[in-house]
């Protein structure tokens, strides 16, 4: 009989995260915990059960993809309109106070300037897969708090462009010209395809109108949209996360794709839980328990760090204690997209081998422990304005 090699791998993810899922779910912990914890068990680091890692992290790619287009669409961008300031110069506060923060400690320890700024940016980007997943389970992401930090991560997003090109100078690039450009005339591209359905608000797509009675057809036009500008947002150097959700502006605003994201729901909650494996699967256990107090005082100097800052600045713009405490506990965490900085700062030569992996253990911890501490919070700031 013959067995296809794939099969025991779904079965071993399948049983997994049922089993875990189902422990955390009694400790009332949310499924991305088990997810991230599946990883780590199955993954090369742990039984070695999952082998080709390559694969799982490309279907948890598409995953997050998925999960941007829908938020595009349930999101309402007039709403940003009233709260820009959070958003914009908020999200810019936060950086520089972090870049002048790790400057000091700089000092201190005869950092080089590439390497300052290096732990800046990733402590700087908090994760949009992990919070946006948050806020769904929780029920809030459409929220006004849900508002303002699904802003502020895009905001993030959109600074990633300059950190990389930051960061790229310090390395032999001689494309960089062209890859400038290719940013800001994507960025342009974008900004303004945003800015238009902003304006709109309501657009009709004429095309679909040839698939009117087909909804298949109007699927797989609607996966058109989000996977094209992903496409052309990636091929830039640009998040393929900002292309989906703008995609997600676009579909969303489209009457005759309403049900789109209903139809697609299965397909999300399977690619995103992909992404969280492949994110687990990064976590070299015996590398981890070998540096585990450094790497531990780096996610706790990190989680820190980022919540005193954000707290200072929600604050700044008059937003309740409770909210304030809850909304910098949400965007505590590194972010996915600094395993993208730190591959970029090995290649031009600013960190080692070995920084390259306190760095990725690092965010990768930070990623695992991340829901469990933001439930917490949420949890205690619930109790507080109970008792109010």
């Amino acid at each position: 009989m013959h067995l296809d090699a794939l099969t025991p791998v779904l079965v071993a993810i399948a049983l997994a995260v049922v089993v875990i899922g189902w422990i955390l779910r009694r400790l009332h912990q949310p499924s991305v915990v088990a997810y991230l914890i599946a990883g780590v068990v199955l993954g090369p680091f742990g039984l070695g059960l999952i082998e080709n890692q390559d694969a799982i992290a490309q279907f948890g790619s598409i995953g997050v993809v998925l999960l941007l287009f829908f938020t595009g669409m349930e999101v309402s961008p007039r709403h940003w309109a009233d709260i820009w300031k959070v958003i914009v110069i908020g999200t810019l506060l936060q950086i520089f106070l972090t870049l002048a923060l790790v400057w000091l400690l700089g000092q201190v320890f005869d950092w080089a300037i590439e390497r300052i700024l290096l732990i800046s940016f990733v402590l700087t980007i908090s994760s949009t897969a992990v919070v946006i997943k948050l806020l769904q389970e929780w029920n809030e992401l459409a929220s006004p708090m849900g508002q303002r930090l699904l802003g502020i991560l895009l905001v993030q997003d959109l600074a990633i462009v300059p950190m990389m090109i930051i960061l790229g100078r310090f390395g032999e690039q001689t494309d960089s010209t062209a890859v400038y450009t290719a940013q800001i005339v994507c960025g342009i591209f974008i900004t303004a395809l945003a800015v238009w359905v902003t304006v709109k608000e309501t657009i009709h797509l004429r095309f679909l109108q040839e698939f009117k009675k087909d909804q298949e057809m109007q699927l797989f036009t609607a996966l058109l949209i989000c996977f094209s500008l992903a496409l052309l947002t990636g091929i830039s150097h640009l998040s393929t996360a900002l292309g989906a959700f703008v995609a997600g502006l676009v579909v969303g605003s489209a009457k005759e794709t309403g049900w789109v994201q209903h139809n697609l729901e299965s397909l999300k909650v399977l690619l995103i839980a992909f992404f969280f494996l492949s994110i687990g699967m990064l976590m070299d256990l015996q590398f981890l328990l070998e540096n585990l107090p450094a790497i531990s005082g780096l996610v706790l100097i990190a989680v820190v760090m980022n919540t005193l800052i954000n707290l200072i600045i929600l604050r700044s713009f008059r937003t309740s204690w409770r909210d304030s405490l809850y909304g910098s506990a949400v965007l505590s965490q590194t972010g996915e997209f600094g395993f993208v900085l730190a591959s970029i700062a090995l290649t031009a030569g600013i960190i080692s081998d070995f920084s390259y992996q306190m760095t990725i253990s690092t965010i990768a911890l930070s990623l695992a422990i991340s829901p469990l501490y933001i439930g917490t919070i949420r949890l205690w700031t619930h109790r507080v304005q109970l008792r109010a």
